[in-house]
């Protein structure tokens, strides 16, 4: 059964990577833990993931090499290549264009097949460096999201795609041109790709009568012009969109509320942050889900490797996320009374 899992500041500090530490101490030898992430700074977790391979776990990870942050995989790298550490399972991933490995995919044999996807990515550590928290955010404390995909034939695609991306079989040849999995209900689609107008499609195939996106990067003005031409047609919009000015640029926010978009910033007192990427779109016949790694900027679309879930008609996944977007929205509406309380406004 598919399940939804949120961190945030409504759950306990490092929920999600306290699951992701229990599924690989569940993981028995002979099995097989296949990971790629864009950040992982969690020396506890590469620790879980080190031990695993000492009792004949077969484990694989792909991280991203050059990270925006620089220095902020290091520690966990120079673990992983130690002489006890994963041997040629751990691959840091290069690039030869500006792009990055920006998908969260992780996949575990035990004790079912099971591949998580999302936003999430093991980024804390302890004892904790504030600098490097001011520069990426606490993705321990602030909202993320995880999602336990079980079909057999989608974590079998996901589960090919990590190990291609491991073997480095991804050559020019085959980087555009990237293989998808529909399943009913269900779509994987993997990026970088030719074909990058997958997010446009599902948006704009229809009218849809309301939609509500919860993105911590945007600045894809096409989109923005798309969710405008649905407001033309009658949809209500709304954005909840990170407050870091260099994630959401005040041209995107303005350039959204002109088109009728109802565009809310999300800023926790504490700088918590929100790094969920997810959109719930309705019309008549149909409650769909977009979720994964992709967020609304051109680099996502045209350069980095991504991964974007599709799920329509699910309605325990579509009530999951339809809570956890009212749930940030009535923190939005807190913050401004809180602050404006301590402006000397009437709270």
């Amino acid at each position: 059964m598919t399940q939804v899992f949120f961190g945030g500041p409504d759950q306990p500090s490092g929920f999600l990577r306290d699951l992701l530490a229990r599924h690989v101490d569940a993981v028995p030898q002979g099995g097989e833990i296949l990971w790629t992430t864009y950040y992982f700074r969690d020396l506890a977790l590469a620790e879980a993931l080190v031990r695993a391979k000492q009792r004949g776990v077969a484990v694989k990870l792909c991280l991203e090499a050059s990270p925006k942050l620089s220095s902020a995989n290091q520690a966990v790298q120079a673990r992983l290549t130690a002489f006890d550490g994963l041997g040629d399972g751990f691959k840091p991933v290069k690039h030869l264009l500006p792009a990055h490995l920006h998908e969260k995919i992780y996949y575990f044999s035990h004790p079912e097949p099971v591949a998580l996807v999302g936003s999430f990515n093991p980024s804390g550590n302890t004892p904790e460096d504030s600098e490097v928290v001011r520069r990426i955010g606490d993705q321990d404390r602030g909202h993320n999201c995880l999602v336990a995909l079980d079909d057999p034939a989608a974590v079998a695609s996901l589960r090919r795609h990590v190990l291609s991306l491991h073997a480095g079989t991804q050559g020019l040849a085959t980087y555009f041109n990237r293989s998808d999995f529909r399943n009913g209900k269900l779509g994987l689609f993997h990026y970088p790709r030719w074909d990058n107008a997958v997010v446009d499609r599902l948006i704009g195939e229809r009218k849809f009568g309301r939609i509500r996106i919860a993105a911590s990067h945007f600045r894809d003005r096409s989109i923005a012009r798309l969710l405008g031409r649905q407001v033309k047609d009658g949809a209500s919009v709304t954005v909840i969109a990170h407050d870091t000015l260099r994630r959401v640029p005040k041209r995107i926010e303005a350039f959204a509320r002109a088109q009728g978009i109802d565009f809310i910033r999300y800023a926790h007192p504490q700088g918590l942050p929100m790094h969920c990427k997810f959109m719930l779109l309705e019309a008549p016949g149909i409650r769909r889900v977009l979720f994964g790694s992709m967020n609304l900027t051109l680099t996502s679309r045209y350069l980095n490797n991504e991964l974007l879930v599709a799920l329509d008609d699910t309605p325990d996944i579509f009530a999951a996320f339809e809570a956890r977007f009212a749930h940030m929205l009535a923190e939005t509406r807190q913050f401004r009374t809180h602050a404006e309380g301590h402006n000397g406004h009437p709270s």
